[in-house]
């Protein structure tokens, strides 16, 4: 059965005004219009929905008990077809799922919880570990807010450049690659231990030392930034990671930083999402919110930090 979902307006001002002439007024039509709207409802209804009384018009019994729910229906409808109201992140209640690199999540997870708690304490984050890029979970809805180091290639995956992070060395006190600079050949020889989910022992360093003529020794693959830092610590094994994501873990382990002996590009770092999300205030609220929150960690470090070299970030 097909409806004319104006009707429910018309019923809605009928039941509102207690007449034709009264209706038609509301809605801006004629009242012959309004009449004939009548008729229609009538009929869809099974119902007389007004009737005459004297020289006025009075509600049936079932018009009376379905007034509320008709003029609920048509305030629903007018809110979802309208443009958006202004987010109230008070009475915000919403889950988000937020899929980082674990060492990204490790670096600004508590931050972005705790501002979120402070401006909108009915949201609540899902912060996912990340098994590796899948535009299909962005596209499903199930992945909210992502990121990566690669821009996306779909057209319907969004992205937005957080910062550009160096590679840096990191060795516990006392190791031998901290007596002088380190050049290539000594960190080459190192024993080394590469950051792969998969359990990769070679990575793009391996194919940037092939181009100097040398190998390095990987000996271990470890599956998570924080876990091949512990081992660093551990083990004397030498790991080279990006350096904003991971310098607070690095200053609580005790470890020291150095320079990596190469010349190689600053790995960008992106923000992904969902075209679907474009005008949606609250998740462009929360991405804006997420993006202040990653940009803290390319801001000027701290003279207690001693930086190697001046930070590049956006």
């Amino acid at each position: 059965m097909q409806l004319d979902l104006n009707l429910l307006t018309a019923l809605d001002a009928l039941l509102e005004e207690g007449s034709v002439a009264g209706a038609a007024a509301r809605l801006h039509v004629t009242a012959p219009a309004m009449s004939r709207s009548l008729g229609r409802i009538r009929k869809a209804t099974g119902d007389q929905i007004l009737v005459r009384t004297g020289r006025s018009m009075v509600p049936t019994t079932r018009a009376l008990a379905m007034r509320a729910q008709v003029h609920a229906l048509v305030q629903e409808a007018h809110q979802l077809l309208s443009a958006q109201q202004e987010l109230d992140l008070a009475a915000l209640d919403r889950v988000f799922t937020v899929r980082w690199h674990d060492a990204l999540t490790a670096a600004s997870g508590t931050a972005l919880i705790s501002a979120v708690r402070r401006q909108a304490p009915g949201v609540r984050l899902r912060l996912s570990a990340e098994p590796g890029a899948d535009d299909a979970e962005l596209r499903r809805g199930e992945i909210d807010l992502e990121s990566s180091s690669t821009a996306p290639t779909l057209p319907d995956i969004r992205h937005r450049l957080v910062g550009r992070d160096r590679l840096i060395v990191t060795v516990r006190p006392g190791h031998p690659l901290t007596e002088g600079a380190p050049s290539l050949e000594r960190y080459a020889a190192a024993e080394h231990l590469t950051v792969s989910r998969r359990g990769s022992l070679r990575d793009p360093i391996d194919d940037a030392l092939t181009t100097h003529g040398l190998e390095r020794r990987v000996v271990a693959a470890g599956p998570t930034a924080a876990f091949a830092l512990q081992l660093a610590l551990d083990t004397g094994l030498v790991v080279t990671l990006p350096d904003a994501v991971t310098r607070t873990a690095r200053e609580q382990l005790g470890l020291v930083t150095l320079p990596l002996p190469l010349q190689l590009p600053e790995v960008p770092l992106y923000l992904l999402w969902h075209q679907r999300y474009d005008d949606d205030r609250a998740h462009t609220w929360l991405r804006t919110l997420a993006t202040e929150t990653v940009q803290a960690l390319f801001a000027p470090p701290t003279t207690s930090q001693q930086p190697l070299t001046d930070q590049s970030g956006q």
